[in-house]
């Protein structure tokens, strides 16, 4: 059970989170838990789905960024941010079993994504101090400035909703994954 109330509806949410949840149920068919957890907060939604919005009409693949979000998530040891991730990465990204399990490792049976996801996993482990290695090596893989920032950028979007499920226990309302590891 979660440490503070998650709205049972979006019309128990706070007011100025209604919108936002309205459009989290739009794009997705419903609200998710953790959104509607979230939105206790109407700022810390807004700010959540600002940045995710903005992330997601970026450089990286849909594909990559949940590869991100599962190798940041297994990282941190977060159940609902494997749970979730590993439920879109099959439906949306359409990602194979094989691949999953390689992204919850931090990596990737893709050579271009594979550096992609290390450098994630570096930058979360490093807290951002990766070493000269660890940058021409994704760098080599292909990625662009832009694409550099928006692998920042989606650590720090993950580890925002890792923290926030852990810290407050988040009930998963996906099929459960269990984090295969944990910092």
């Amino acid at each position: 059970m979660s440490r503070i109330p998650t709205p049972a509806t979006v019309a128990d949410a706070p007011e100025a989170s209604r919108p936002l949840l309205q459009g989290v149920e739009k794009m997705l068919g419903s609200a998710p838990n953790m959104f509607r957890l979230i939105a206790n907060s109407p700022h810390t939604l807004d700010g959540y789905l600002s940045l995710s919005g903005a992330l997601g009409k970026g450089k990286l693949t849909a594909a990559t960024r949940e590869r991100i979000a599962l190798a940041i998530a297994n990282y941190n040891g977060c159940d609902y941010c494997n749970s979730a991730h590993t439920y879109l990465g099959q439906n949306l990204a359409k990602l194979d079993s094989a691949e999953l399990a390689a992204n919850r490792a931090g990596r990737s049976t893709d050579a271009k994504a594979d550096a992609a996801v290390r450098f994630a996993v570096k930058v979360a482990e490093n807290r951002g101090r990766v070493s000269e290695q660890d940058f021409a090596e994704v760098r080599l893989a292909g990625y662009s400035d832009a694409e550099l920032v928006e692998i920042v950028g989606h650590v720090a979007l993950n580890v925002l909703t890792n923290y926030i499920n852990e810290a407050f226990g988040t009930q998963i309302d996906f099929p459960v994954h269990a984090a295969t590891r944990a910092a």
